[in-house]
């Protein structure tokens, strides 16, 4: 097959979120905590939870269905489905592939991203190699979490973060000049005991010693991944836009990963960029990890706040320790 090299954009986008919302004031009640206490650390007001029966597949599903129709594309027609998530269905087989099922998607391949919090940034790049390179002509993106199921609701510096949420887009060819200009991707494993989850792989198989003492549930140092966080976010989207050959003045809309809204303030300000050019929904949501920026990018679209033409840059940070970051034209 002969070499091609295609521009790539994003032709539809998609978000699904649990009905049941839980407020700061439902948390007073359930853990040692206070709403003062979490809008000072965090910026969160409420966060959604997925109930017993739903699982990440199935926002993934409904995300990924909203997606589609948006890019006016038939869950037949679609040729890949790469799914980032930290919560997934199940160790294997992939989250992907239950999805591909749930749409009817017969003809694509699917695989999942472990990337945690950056793992849509990284699903992106990933995808968008896909298309670039003619093998395929359409590749379904989707964020997708349940990670409050991982949430121990006794852990205050944890369950008042988090909530649940997924985020679809579908990769396309578009004309040129157009669509993602670079991505800046990194890692640095030696930071990977400051978030995760311990238990339940093949370090640390599931057992009555690690259920009991709490393993299986999600585990963070927050005061190291805060210094982390606001250091790597701006220095991913500068080397994204030096690649792009742009700077922070170019930067038309900024959609970061919702984690913490201090973390936010820190980039914007670093980047210069005036509030009215970024989407913040943390206070909504919560962390919602891998779904965070699709659900975000979701609604700026719909709000109308982003614009054919635009300069659009959004980046990730997570467990791993990972960070992502993507520069596109809109």
């Amino acid at each position: 097959m002969e070499a091609i090299e295609r521009a790539v954009g994003i032709a539809g986008v998609g978000a699904a979120l649990p009905e049941k919302i839980l407020t700061n004031a439902d948390l007073e009640a359930m853990v040692e905590t206070s709403d003062e206490w979490i809008k000072i650390r965090t910026g969160i007001g409420q966060r959604r939870v997925a109930d017993a029966d739903t699982a990440s597949s199935d926002l993934g599903a409904a995300a990924a269905e909203k997606a589609l129709a948006a890019a006016g594309v038939k869950p037949e027609a679609v040729d890949l489905i790469i799914v980032a998530t930290l919560s997934p269905d199940m160790l294997f087989p992939s989250t992907a592939c239950l999805v591909q099922a749930k749409l009817g998607a017969e003809r694509a391949a699917a695989f999942d991203i472990s990337a945690s919090c950056s793992g849509f940034i990284y699903a992106l790049a990933t995808g968008a190699q896909y298309v670039q390179s003619g093998l395929y002509d359409t590749v379904l993106v989707i964020g997708a979490e349940a990670s409050t199921k991982l949430i121990n609701w006794q852990d205050r510096s944890t369950c008042v973060l988090f909530g649940d949420a997924a985020g679809a887009v579908v990769l396309k060819p578009v004309e040129a000049g157009k669509g993602f200009l670079s991505f800046a991707l990194g890692s640095d494993g030696s930071g990977s005991d400051l978030l995760g989850v311990p238990a339940g792989g093949s370090r640390l198989p599931a057992s009555h010693a690690t259920v009991a003492s709490g393993q299986h549930y999600i585990q963070m140092s927050g005061s190291e991944v805060y210094k982390f966080a606001v250091r790597a976010m701006p220095e991913a989207v500068l080397e994204a836009l030096g690649k792009a050959g742009l700077s922070k003045a170019n930067i038309d809309y900024f959609i970061p990963h919702q984690a913490n809204l201090r973390i936010i303030d820190a980039a914007v300000k670093r980047l210069e960029l005036a509030p009215e050019r970024v989407y913040v929904n943390v206070h909504d949501y919560g962390n919602t990890s891998a779904a965070s920026i699709a659900v975000a990018l979701e609604e700026a679209v719909e709000a109308g706040k982003i614009k054919p033409g635009d300069r659009i840059v959004m980046v990730g940070f997570g467990a791993g320790l990972t960070w992502g970051a993507t520069v596109l034209v809109w």
